[in-house]
C-alpha cells in the first residue's frame, strides 16, 4: 500500500500535496506508472503555477521506485533523481528516501530535506 501511494494520483493528493500537507491547490495530479512513464503533479502556491514533472526510472514493486524530479521551466533535465527503497517489518515497513541533486541546486538540499520530511510525516500519518 505505500509503494502504490506513490503512483496513485489520489493518495498523492492525500500526502505529497494538497492544502492538508501545505498551502497550495492542487491542480493536477498524472501518473503514467511504467519505466520510462511520467508525471506531472501541478500545484499552485502564492499565485503561481509549479509543475513538479519527472520520469520513472525503476519500478521494481514493493521494494524499489526510483525517478527523475524537476520543475518544469527550472530544473527540466537536471540529474536530480529519487530514489524509494521500502523493506517490511513487523510494524509495516521501513522508507529510504534518496534525493540526489545535481551539483547547481546544492543551496537547495536543506529546503529539499525539509519538503520530503513535511511529506514522509503525511504519509506515515495515513498508515
Amino acid at each position: 500500500a505505500v509503494f502504490d501511494a506513490w503512483l496513485d494520483p489520489a493518495w498523492l493528493g492525500r500526502w505529497m500535496f494538497g492544502p492538508d500537507v501545505r498551502p497550495v491547490t492542487v491542480l493536477h495530479l498524472r501518473t503514467e506508472a511504467r519505466v520510462g512513464g511520467g508525471f506531472s503533479f501541478l500545484v499552485e502556491r502564492d499565485g503561481q503555477r509549479i509543475d513538479h514533472i519527472g520520469t520513472y526510472l525503476e519500478i521494481d514493486r514493493p521494494r524499489r521506485l526510483v525517478f527523475t524530479w524537476a520543475i518544469r521551466g527550472e530544473s527540466d533535465d537536471d540529474g536530480s533523481t529519487v530514489a524509494i527503497d521500502l523493506a517490511a517489518t513487523p510494524e509495516g515497513c521501513a522508507l529510504t528516501l534518496t534525493h540526489t541533486l545535481p551539483a547547481q541546486w546544492a543551496d537547495y538540499a536543506s529546503r529539499t530535506r525539509h519538503g520530503w520530511t513535511t511529506m514522509l510525516d503525511a504519509l506515515h500519518r495515513l498508515f
